[in-house]
């Protein structure tokens, strides 16, 4: 479904598009979907050619913690097939990102005005950066540190590290932290089309501080406070970047407002 519209004063020149049906919202989903998975499934076969240079790039975290000329291990006959799978499937949603956010953006246009139809482009470059980000962050920051903290907790013992198991953790995280990493971007939208406002978020910063943190502990395999804080700091910090961009918006447009109202008409 479309997004709500919050009834808001218009602006000169803005209209409401003709409203949708439920079938006509259901068809607009199945054709998104379907071009969706066409251009990930383009995007999984041509990074399923670079599958293993892909998964070398991957490992380094742990390859760099481990003593040398260690390698990761694998139990079933068919695991590394299936690893390579998921590491062409990791690679492709990262490589059609921007194609899926325009696709998302295509399916809640229709509930927007005409102004706010605008944000196509800020949303999708945004969204991309900032998921791109969480990821970079994820695999150079939150990850490295979490493979040496449990690698340095059985130290005492030999580790024998699946493939399998490692790469399914490294993905938890990495996609993770690139879909938290979107917060700015969907609380800024949000306030844009007036279903939050900035004074609402602040207002609930406690809850939003408790959503963070829980997610954090899905995510970090760890009941430690430092591993958890990597993971919950910098989604807290950019919870407070989108609020602050939002409120900026705001009395951006309040201001271009009250300038239209103080115009007299016929004034160039």
């Amino acid at each position: 479904m479309t997004l709500p519209r919050v009834p808001r004063p218009e602006e000169p020149g803005e209209e409401e598009l003709p409203r949708m049906s439920l079938l006509d919202h259901l068809e607009e989903l199945r054709k998104r979907i379907v071009w969706s998975l066409l251009f990930f499934g383009i995007s999984f076969f041509v990074c399923w050619n670079f599958s293993k240079q892909i998964f070398h790039f991957l490992a380094v975290p742990v390859y760099a913690t481990l003593a040398p000329g260690t390698k990761l291990s694998f139990l079933g006959l068919t695991d590394p097939f299936i690893l390579y799978m998921k590491v062409a499937a990791l690679a492709a949603a990262f490589v059609s990102a921007p194609f899926l956010l325009w696709q998302i953006w295509g399916f809640i246009s229709p509930g927007l005005y005409k102004r706010e139809r605008r944000w196509a482009a800020p949303f999708v470059i945004a969204g991309t950066l900032f998921f791109l980000g969480g990821g970079a962050f994820a695999y150079y920051v939150a990850f490295p540190f979490t493979v040496a903290f449990l690698l340095g907790v059985g130290t005492e013992f030999q580790a024998v590290i699946t493939a399998e198991g490692y790469f399914s953790f490294l993905m938890t995280v990495i996609l993770g932290l690139g879909l938290m990493f979107e917060m700015p971007v969907v609380i800024v939208i949000l306030s844009q089309v007036g279903a939050v406002s900035p004074r609402f978020l602040m207002k609930h910063f406690r809850w939003a501080v408790l959503v963070i943190f829980t997610a954090a502990a899905i995510l970090t395999p760890t009941p430690d406070v430092f591993n958890m804080s990597v993971f919950a700091l910098p989604t807290l910090a950019l919870y407070l970047l989108g609020v602050g961009v939002a409120a900026l918006l705001r009395w951006q447009k309040a201001r271009n407002v009250e300038r239209s109202a103080d115009t007299v008409p016929g004034e160039s």
